[in-house]
């Protein structure tokens, strides 16, 4: 396929999540929605499975008064994660979704911030959870127990569950942001902002195998696009419990598509490489993916024949990454693509539901983080700073006039983003408008670009940019081999600084042993890494 616009895909049409799950089970009711490891082996789970499943669990929740209640999940990635989480929505409940790798004291205080009054959490954190947030907590390894009680009750007569009709404008989820302020606030997400953002990004792409869904279910991303839109297309979801099993799942699955972070996309590729030079065939291998690269151009496609120790790797049957969360250097998208793997980057926010562009398979642009997704308007203000209008942008923040009408002017939801949109409706990104850095003589500094630079070395790990005392600082966390190595990264610094104007030079280099303060998505928390930063009251989040 030429690289140019084409129609878009036609994903079923639904009005909100109750509507998606009764759709399904009448479509593709025999047809696999779930596989999961359990104790006896491998579980599986079809679309009719999944709607008595989630029924079952309402009628339970009806039955012990948990009607118009804010509802905490917490736990590792689960088929139980996800019945509770549709209970809680199809049924009128606000399901509060909770990161379960936060310190006991930030569950606590997201759970206070949630409004939460009734919560489910996964037995391995079940003890953490319900000491930490004081209502009633329910362990889901009773999920069996639930179930059965929950059809005994609908064998009863118990209907109002099923019988329940969903508000399209009251909040079905709360979710919290993530973003590099380190300031979590609760995004308020109706079923009208997740039901439009599933048929409309899904019509910029279609799955057409089997998914493996490794990113968290209380992450926007995670959820959302990794799960309810490969629901919506009816194609089989295979769930990673722990990030240790990805290798054997992606093994054992085979699937054709996997939602990602930049984490993962660069984990992989240094692997790779990492096995190319242990057999000491590095410049013979660039040799080889450049003239793969020419034939393509000619039309020649020799990719799965010659990458196919790389692609086995993946389970020999991955054919895309869509791949969002923060940015990615477009030197993985065109790397993959020569190996036969093609990375769709995208963008969003969990604000916005939360994609608002992606790439598509025939028509995309390197350094793109994709085109606009069907139904929502875009624009760059005099600033530079990418906003977004339509009906997959959040109600507001949780109990936070104040940070919502920041964020949410005259519709537009404000991303902190800066960047660009090109009359095909790509958008690009130069930076993060809280991140500039503004020097002493005017001159403006997104850090991202250095970042970008000096990441693409091997030897660096993690880098973040900075000004310290009117100079630009890169800090490195450099890989093993690389500790303490200055004389290295004295030279580095000097190949990036080459052919840029002095006031975009790097002044310094500091190194240091141990990895940067993250965040849930695993995006570096500038103001907790940077000497002097402090946190921004209301900054919109990633």
């Amino acid at each position: 396929m030429k690289n140019k616009a084409y129609p878009y895909y036609n994903p079923p049409q639904i009005t909100n999540l109750k509507n998606m799950i009764n759709r399904r089970a009448t479509e593709s009711a025999n047809e696999t929605a779930f596989v999961y490891p359990c104790e006896t082996g491998e579980m599986k789970k079809t679309f009719l499975d999944l709607k008595e499943d989630v029924d079952a669990f309402g009628a339970w929740m009806y039955n012990k008064k948990i009607k118009d209640k804010h509802v905490a999940i917490v736990g590792e990635n689960s088929y139980e994660w996800l019945v509770a989480y549709f209970a809680c929505v199809n049924g009128g409940n606000v399901a509060v979704a909770i990161d379960k790798g936060l310190p006991d004291e930030e569950i606590e205080a997201l759970a206070k911030t949630g409004d939460v009054e009734v919560g489910f959490a996964t037995d391995t954190y079940y003890e953490k959870v319900n000491k930490r947030i004081g209502k009633k907590v329910y362990n889901l390894k009773d999920f069996d127990d639930i179930l059965s009680e929950g059809r005994g009750l609908i064998r009863e007569g118990a209907n109002d569950f099923l019988n329940y009709e969903i508000d399209a404008d009251k909040t079905a989820t709360i979710l919290f942001t993530s973003g590099t302020s380190g300031v979590s606030k609760g995004v308020e997400l109706t079923n009208r902002n997740i039901a439009f953002e599933i048929v409309h990004t899904s019509m910029l792409f279609e799955p057409k195998g089997g998914v493996l869904a490794v990113l968290p279910f209380h992450h926007a991303f995670g959820l959302v696009v990794g799960i309810l839109m490969v629901i919506n297309y009816g194609q089989p979801i295979y769930i990673n419990k722990s990030l240790k099993y990805v290798k054997k799942n992606m093994v054992d699955f085979k699937p054709q598509t996997m939602f990602l972070v930049p984490m993962f996309v660069e984990f992989f590729h240094k692997q790779i490489w990492a096995e190319v030079a242990k057999k000491g065939k590095t410049q013979a291998f660039k040799g080889l993916m450049k003239s793969t690269d020419l034939l393509l151009k000619t039309g020649v496609d020799v990719r799965k024949k010659t990458y196919g120790s790389i692609q086995k790797v993946f389970g020999g049957n991955l054919e895309y990454i869509i791949c969002g969360g923060a940015a990615l250097d477009p030197m993985y998208v065109r790397e993959f693509r020569t190996w036969g793997i093609e990375i769709l980057n995208g963008y969003g926010a969990t604000e916005c539901s939360p994609c608002t562009a992606v790439n598509r398979a025939g028509h995309k642009k390197d350094g793109s983080v994709g085109i606009l997704v069907p139904g929502i308007e875009v624009k760059a203000t005099e600033e530079g700073e990418i906003a977004f209008k339509g009906d997959l942008v959040m109600k507001g923040y949780y109990k936070n006039p104040e940070a919502t009408a920041e964020a949410l002017i005259d519709g537009w939801y404000h991303t902190g983003d800066l960047g660009y949109v090109d009359d095909e409706n790509f958008i690009f990104l130069t930076g993060r408008k809280k991140n500039l850095i503004i020097l002493s003589n005017g001159e403006n500094i997104s850090p991202e670009e250095l970042e970008q630079d000096i990441a693409r070395d091997d030897a660096v790990n993690e880098v973040l940019v900075y000004d310290e005392g009117g100079k630009i600082t890169a800090e490195i966390f450099p890989d093993e081999e690389h500790m303490g190595d200055t004389a290295y990264f004295e030279k580095l610094k000097n190949k990036v600084n080459k052919g840029r104007p002095m006031y975009k030079q790097i002044f310094k280099v500091k190194l240091r042993e141990e990895e940067f303060i993250k965040n849930a998505s695993m995006k570096i928390v500038r103001y907790k890494n940077i000497p002097g930063a402090q946190a921004p009251a209301s900054a919109p989040e990633d």
